[in-house]
């Protein structure tokens, strides 16, 4: 399949979209709520894979190869949406972390439901540090932010997120 997608063969192209765009679909769905628009980032996401399959080198696993450059895809897409914005950062204190054991698959469906519904800033970064292991000089680097705003905009996700996990039950 790879080596099909490397001559361009449309066939082998669906097919590696076929295997990957759910799950892929589920990593734009992190950072975009909206569906409509997570869908568009999946398929820029996918024209990204297939201009650059000659790049992957087969260090990882394709799969991982692939999430990278949809993630990437995804924090464009952010960037271009935020060009003409300020993100505003309210001084906020860090949060205690939760005490639910959060490998629970409920809660962590509840946990992601959550994330959706949290400013873009907020939610950004907290995708990108606390789901894609992102550090704050790397997540800064790519949103074009500070440090210190990245990191208090982690505390404000979780701020956030603990006070709407405390409204659920």
């Amino acid at each position: 399949m790879l080596e099909g997608c490397r001559k361009d063969d449309r066939k082998m192209q669906e097919q590696l979209y076929r295997a990957y765009a759910g799950e892929m679909l589920s990593v734009c769905l992190a950072y975009e709520p909206d569906r409509d628009d997570a869908k568009d980032i999946l398929q820029n996401g996918f024209l990204k894979v297939f201009r650059n399959i000659n790049t992957y080198n087969g260090q990882g696993s394709l799969k991982a190869w692939i999430r990278r450059i949809i993630s990437n895809t995804a924090v464009d897409a952010f960037r271009k949406r935020q060009q003409n914005l300020t993100l505003r950062i309210d001084d906020l204190r860090a949060n205690n972390e939760p005490s639910e054991d959060v490998s629970d698959p409920l809660i962590c469906q509840d946990l992601l439901k959550e994330v959706e519904k949290l400013p873009d800033g907020a939610r950004m970064v907290f995708n990108l540090h606390a789901i894609e292991g992102y550090g704050h000089k790397e997540i800064a680097k790519m949103l074009n932010i500070s440090e210190g705003t990245s990191k208090s905009q982690l505390n404000r996700a979780r701020k956030l997120l603990n006070e709407q996990l405390s409204k659920v039950g």
